[in-house]
């Protein structure tokens, strides 16, 4: 006699989703348009920078901090956040989380161009530093929104909310995810910047725990914005949805996001080999938009595949025990 267990149908395929992933953007390449043309605004665009606002509070970090660690390491930490003010971009952050575009350069902040250095202006106050990350965060919720909403129509043609409400429903979410994030974030923040001044080794310890950390806690709400964009549910649906599948299929959907995570990170080393300064890079950064967002397509499906599958298997389940107990 042919078990409970046995009746019920396989889950999806890893590398099937990922092949129907990559079929769809090879079908509809112009969807790469918005990846590439945001790298190459962070390319050759103007730069937002920070340096002016900063450099003050750099110059009296060895008189701040001289009491509690070395002058060796002061240096070092000095030398770390001086590299890092000179190459910040504020205009990265119109890369947002947990919806937005893909992008290459958001994080590599290059400063050289084959033209030569890009224009650049300061962000000036405190002031002046949050109204401008206020309106790139708000534009990179609308140019994601449209990212997702483009990929998710050529990869499932499902029957989407209209764009406008699209819109609003991911704008709630990313306001949910800045709550937490700052909850969580700042804490982090400040603990790994002690750490850092105490001992750069350190500090670099506890910025892989926290990212290790910050991979786990992601897996969750990893697929939160594809219920607005596969089956029309709001933000909040769309969040506890994300919950219970990962609750029900949590083994092959880490697997999933790991094998994600690996081919589009692996390729990143790849896509960053050309110098800033080299016309190459453009080879790097239209690789880059073509595979994330063929991963962003494979994820869309896997979401879609899972979904109904878990539909399939509760249909089944129910039916099983309605049979036993009569």
């Amino acid at each position: 006699m042919e078990t409970e267990q046995g009746k019920l149908p396989p889950p999806p395929g890893l590398i099937a989703s990922l092949a129907a992933g990559f079929d769809s953007v090879a079908n509809s390449i112009t969807v790469i348009a918005l990846p590439v043309l945001f790298d190459l605004f962070l390319w050759f665009g103007p730069h937002l920078r920070l340096r002016d606002l900063f450099q003050p509070w750099l110059e009296q970090l060895p008189i701040l901090y001289s009491n509690m660690t070395s002058a060796a390491n002061l240096e070092a930490a000095q030398q770390i956040w001086s590299d890092l003010i000179e190459r910040i971009n504020l205009f990265g952050v119109l890369r947002t989380f947990p919806v937005g575009t893909s992008s290459l350069l958001s994080i590599e902040m290059p400063i050289l161009t084959p033209l030569g250095s890009p224009p650049t202006f300061e962000a000036g106050s405190i002031l002046g530093l949050i109204g401008w990350g206020a309106l790139a965060v708000l534009v990179g919720w609308l140019i994601g929104a449209l990212y997702y909403y483009w990929v998710s129509k050529v990869t499932l043609r499902p029957e989407i909310l209209p764009l406008w409400k699209s819109l609003a429903q991911t704008i709630f979410l990313s306001l949910i995810w800045v709550v937490l994030l700052f909850a969580v974030g700042i804490p982090v923040l400040t603990f790994l910047s002690l750490t850092t001044l105490i001992s750069p080794a350190l500090g670099q310890v506890v910025l892989f725990v926290a990212g290790m950390a910050a991979l786990w806690l992601v897996v969750p709400v990893y697929f939160s914005a594809h219920g607005i964009y596969t089956y029309q549910m709001d933000a909040l649906n769309a969040i506890l949805n994300s919950l219970r599948m990962i609750r029900f299929t949590l083994p092959s959907t880490f697997l999933f996001l790991l094998l994600l995570t690996v081919i589009g990170q692996g390729l990143r080393f790849l896509w960053t080999t050309p110098p800033q300064d080299s016309w190459w890079m453009l080879v790097g950064i239209i690789g880059h938009a073509f595979v994330s967002t063929a991963l962003l397509a494979a994820s869309f499906i896997y979401y879609r595949d899972v979904n109904n599958w878990l539909k399939v298997v509760f249909e089944q389940l129910k039916k099983q025990t309605t049979a036993v107990n009569a």
